[in-house]
């Protein structure tokens, strides 16, 4: 989009998070299968996320891409293949043994997926409130930290009936991000909204990949969006955040990952999809 390149905020994220697991990838698939019944979702599927990288998930409706987030979380459980997070295997954990594992983990659900009830700071710090045992004034300082964060701190007694779809997923954003997760995943997180409002929200993420190095994976179905994280950076200059064009390391920080028919399709950066000759992908893109 012409003029949001290099479009800069004041805003300075909140510090590192996350760092390195044993064993070198945040995440690793290795010849994971799940069916329903007959019906395949996913066959021998392999793919690893480093730290401070990003996956970005692409495939038809049924592909398959939400349920390898759904394996991620220990909420289905692989008919064959391995699954680790951070060095540990996790396919065979139990519930309890689970709960360790996504302390690690921060999901940013389609929509938002906020409590109607509830303001946007009880929203934003309801796993600090409920899990840990962090005193109520920290966390309200976590929470206007997080909420500063994607500039919306002055929202923060609000009820998410109030705010716009935009800001609902930006409040969505800082509720992952407020028990400093090493890994963010991302379910659709633009369906639905205009172009400009998508746009900050691809920003969000791009910030959080490469000021904070965060390892995410994006499942999406919004080809744009997708395109416009890949082929972005996000800097440094002044106290402010700039976003220009990803040109070389940068343009490797993340990779697609094409599902098809249970299988993977494709795997490489947003350039090798774009040149590919193949007609099932070059038909998908277009």
């Amino acid at each position: 989009m012409p003029g949001h390149t290099h479009r800069e905020s004041v805003v300075e994220p909140p510090g590192p998070v996350g760092s390195p697991g044993p064993g070198g990838a945040e995440i690793a698939f290795d010849e994971v299968s799940l069916a329903f019944d007959d019906k395949v979702i996913l066959e021998r599927v392999s793919f690893a996320l480093e730290p401070g990288r990003m996956r970005i998930i692409l495939g038809a409706s049924g592909a398959g891409k939400s349920t390898i987030l759904r394996i991620v979380l220990g909420l289905l459980k692989p008919d064959a293949g391995r699954v680790f997070i951070k060095g540990r295997r996790v396919d065979q954990l139990s519930e309890s043994e689970l709960m360790a594992v996504r302390a690690d983990l921060g999901m940013v659900f389609q929509e938002g997926g906020l409590f109607d009830s509830l303001t946007v700071r009880e929203n934003v710090g309801y796993r600090l409130y409920e899990e840990t045992r962090m005193p109520l004034d920290e966390v309200d300082v976590r929470v206007r930290e997080v909420l500063g964060y994607v500039g919306l701190e002055e929202y923060w007694d609000r009820r998410p009936s109030e705010l716009s779809g935009g800001q609902r997923r930006r409040v969505g954003i800082a509720r992952a991000l407020a028990a400093r997760p090493d890994i963010l995943l991302y379910d659709e997180p633009t369906t639905g909204l205009d172009p400009i409002t998508a746009l900050t929200i691809d920003e969000q993420i791009i910030k959080l990949r490469d000021l904070d190095r965060v390892s995410s994976i994006i499942v999406t179905h919004q080809l744009r969006d997708a395109f416009h994280i890949a082929t972005h950076e996000a800097v440094r200059r002044d106290g402010r955040v700039a976003f220009r064009r990803a040109e070389g390391e940068a343009e490797t920080r993340t990779t697609f990952l094409m599902l098809r028919d249970g299988g993977v399709a494709f795997e490489g950066t947003a350039s090798e999809l774009r040149g590919s000759d193949d007609p099932y992908l070059k038909a998908f893109l277009s």
